[in-house]
Order: structure tokens, then C-alpha cells, then sequence
């Protein structure tokens, strides 16, 4: 059976000819001739069902022939010669880009409309966009070396502009700030370092983050979570993967209880904080309001200077590893005005004591001592008005009496020791 023509793309080209056309039909084997009309070309066979070609010199509309030892192909398949003038190139941007393709390339030039295809030596290119002054396209990925670019239309084929492909170089990382977070990730990470352009990935040990930013010299990340331990940090561009850096993932410290759960609004008085995970503490906080002094006793423990403040508040500590709630233990902490004695009743007894004496003010609930005259008394707090203490014995004269609460001593008011 005589050979059969179905197609031939493109199927359009200027009158100089040397178009490349694809032919494609069946019975092709052992093919000795292609004809465009009467005019012969060379091929080449790649198959019983596709021939290469370039199209000879030629005009108007010819019928596209494949001769074999079987017979002549008799289908109407059309190449029509046309007058579109070829494109030409001017400019090439960037004219160089990775081995491993990617990079978006604009070629300038005139008589660009209608592209058929776009070589970098060898390789198609994917076309993005097409105007008659400008194809934009995906570079194909290529061998380290110079290649030719061209562009082919219904015109021909462009004149060729030098495309370099550069090896990618491995990247190196030199930093990572913060170099420790939370397990529950979600952190923002900074990596530092050269060659950092076009990462593929960065990853936490084997579990990748999430690529904010990208530079050459900089990748900011959202951190993916990870159990508390210490792990890697690698890029991977296509220059390969770089050095590791050590992160460590750090548990959220908790805090359990403190050594008083009382003070003076006023603070500065120094609290012991209880808990676990408080090794890397940054901060310190009453209510939100920062505490000072911060020292890390062991993990397990730290102390820290009271801010001011008022209420009842949660005292919360800050690692990398994040911040403590007050879902555990009793980490409350409040703020007590200063005692205030307002009058005793009575205001003087007898100097072996022994009397009861009402002491009235206010704030006074959470009195711990009273004086007389720096000396104890056995005492109880009947309500944040009212105290009533048992009168120690004294010199015969007058002393002063103090109610002291976690908020500091009290004002001081005169009790007379009469002479029995």
C-alpha cells in the first residue's frame, strides 16, 4: 500500500523555504522521496509514521508528497509558501540562568508574531506570552555551556542570540536567628548565608517550613513544629543542598507555683518562681507587666523582682520554647495596698499587758505581725478593718504599735504602758 499523508506542521512558510516541518501519516518505511509540489527536500525517517523535513525554495500552495517502494502518497495535504517576513532577535533578558531551567527569558526583537516554537540550542522552551516585538518564556533546563536561541514563525527562523547556563552554586548557610523555638513551630526563622537564591526547600530535619522569603543571601521561614530535641536546618537549591546549623526545639515552660502569692502594689519584692522548662527564660511577667532581676536558679527554678501593679494577676514566664499559661499549679500573684492604722481601743493599758487591744484601720486581712514597740504580739485579723492583739508587757511609756502584711508595715500609732 502506497504511503499515506495525514499532516505536516507547520504548515506554512516563507518562499526562501528551509522551514522545519514534522510529517506525519502511516506506510512510511523505506521512504526514498518528499516532495513540496513537484521540488524534492531532503528528510529523515524517524518512523512508519512521522518524517523531519526542511521545506525546499517554493510559492503559492503546494501539495506535500512521500514517495516509498510501495507507491506515492495521493492526499491533499497542504504547505502554503507565504510572504511573512522572518523574525529577527535583538536582545536576550537575562541571557543567561540555572542548568536546571526555570528562569522566565524576554526576547526582543520585530517579526515575532505567531511563534511556533522557541529553541535554546536543542530544547523547547514553554511560551508564556507572544506579541510581534516580544516572546516571553520558561528556559528549558540545559548542560553548563553556551546554546543558541531562536525563534521560528510562519516567517522562518530567527537569527540566534547566546543563551549561557551557569551552574548553580552549593549553598552555604552561616546563621539562624532565632536559632531555637517552640515544638509547636509557627515561628518565624531567618537564614543567613550565600547562594540562598531559588530554594527548592528548608527543612527542620526531614520536615520541611515554609518559604516567606527568598534572596541570595537570606531565607525567612515559618518554622514546621517538631518534638523538643535538637535537629538540623538545611537549604536545597538546585546547586545542591547546604551545611547543616543546629535548632533545637524547646518545650513551653510552665510555671507551678511561687514563693509568696502576695506583695505590695508597689512591688520590688523579690519572688521565687516555680515550675519546669525554665532554663532559657527571657521574661518574666506579672500580669503583663515585666518583672526585673530575672535570674535562672536551675530549670526548675528562677527569681525575679515584682513590677508595680494592682489585682490579682497571673505570673507567666518566656522561652524560645514559648509562654506558660495558668493552666497548671497556682502561678497567681496579688497586689495588696499598704496597711493603714486609723486608732486603738483602747490606746493605753497596763505595763505587765496582757489587754485586748482593737486595732482599726484598713487593708489589715492579711496581717502577719504586730508590734508594740518592736516587740510581738499574739494577734487575729477579725477583718480587713479590724485587728485584735493581746498587749505585751512594757516599759511604763509610750511605744509605737505597727500592723505589718505582706504590702509592707503600717503607719504607726502611740500606745501608753501605764505604771501598775
Amino acid at each position: 500500500m502506497a504511503p499515506v499523508v495525514t499532516g505536516v506542521s507547520p504548515n506554512q512558510g516563507p518562499p526562501g523555504g528551509n522551514t522545519g516541518v514534522t510529517i506525519t501519516g502511516s506506510g512510511f518505511t523505506g521512504a526514498t522521496l518528499v516532495r513540496f509540489g513537484s521540488t524534492p527536500t531532503n528528510f529523515v525517517l524517524v518512523s512508519d509514521t512521522q518524517i523531519t523535513a526542511r521545506t525546499p525554495a517554493g510559492t503559492g500552495t503546494v501539495m506535500v508528497t512521500v514517495t516509498a517502494p510501495t507507491g506515492t502518497s495521493t492526499q491533499n495535504v497542504l504547505f502554503t509558501y507565504t510572504t511573512v517576513a522572518a523574525p529577527v532577535l535583538t536582545t536576550l533578558s537575562p541571557a543567561s540562568g540555572p542548568t536546571s531551567g526555570g528562569t522566565v527569558v524576554t526576547l526582543s526583537g520585530t517579526n515575532l508574531a505567531g511563534v511556533t516554537s522557541v529553541k535554546f540550542g536543542v530544547n523547547s522552551a514553554t511560551v508564556l506570552s507572544n506579541t510581534a516585538s516580544q516572546v516571553v518564556v520558561v528556559a528549558p533546563a540545559g548542560l553548563p555551556s553556551s546554546v543558541a536561541v531562536t525563534v521560528t514563525t510562519a516567517g522562518g527562523t530567527s537569527n540566534a542570540l547566546v543563551y549561557t547556563y551557569v551552574a548553580a552554586a552549593v549553598p552555604v548557610i552561616s546563621g539562624l536567628s532565632p536559632s531555637s523555638g517552640p515544638v509547636s513551630g509557627g515561628n518565624l526563622v531567618t537564614v543567613t548565608g550565600s547562594n540562598l537564591s531559588g530554594a527548592i526547600s528548608v527543612k527542620f530535619g526531614n520536615n520541611p517550613a515554609t518559604v516567606l522569603s527568598n534572596t541570595a543571601t537570606q531565607i525567612v521561614v515559618s518554622a514546621p513544629a517538631g518534638p523538643p530535641s535538637a535537629t538540623t536546618v538545611t537549604v536545597t537549591t538546585a546547586g545542591g543542598t547546604s551545611n547543616p546549623l543546629p535548632y533545637f526545639y524547646v518545650a513551653a515552660p510552665t510555671v507551678n507555683d511561687l514563693s509568696a502569692h502576695l506583695g505590695p502594689a508597689t512591688g520590688g519584692n523579690t519572688i521565687a518562681v516555680f515550675g519546669s522548662n525554665l532554663t532559657l527564660a527571657t521574661a518574666v511577667s506579672f500580669g503583663g507587666n515585666p518583672a526585673t532581676a530575672v535570674l535562672v536558679v536551675s530549670d526548675s527554678q528562677l527569681t525575679a523582682t515584682a513590677p508595680a501593679g494592682a489585682g490579682t494577676v497571673v505570673v507567666t514566664v518566656t522561652t524560645p520554647g514559648g509562654t506558660s499559661t495558668a493552666a497548671t499549679g497556682n502561678p497567681y500573684y496579688t497586689y495588696l495596698a499598704a496597711p493603714v492604722l486609723t486608732g486603738l481601743t483602747p490606746s493605753h493599758g497596763p505595763d505587765l499587758g496582757g489587754d485586748a487591744i482593737v486595732l482599726g484601720g484598713s487593708n489589715l486581712t492579711y496581717t502577719d505581725a504586730v508590734t508594740f514597740g518592736g516587740v510581738p504580739a499574739s494577734f487575729a485579723a477579725v477583718s480587713d478593718t479590724q485587728v485584735v492583739a493581746t498587749s505585751p508587757g512594757g516599759a511604763p511609756g509610750t511605744v509605737n504599735v505597727v500592723a505589718h502584711t505582706p504590702a509592707g508595715n503600717s503607719n504607726a500609732l502611740p500606745y501608753v504602758y501605764d505604771p501598775s
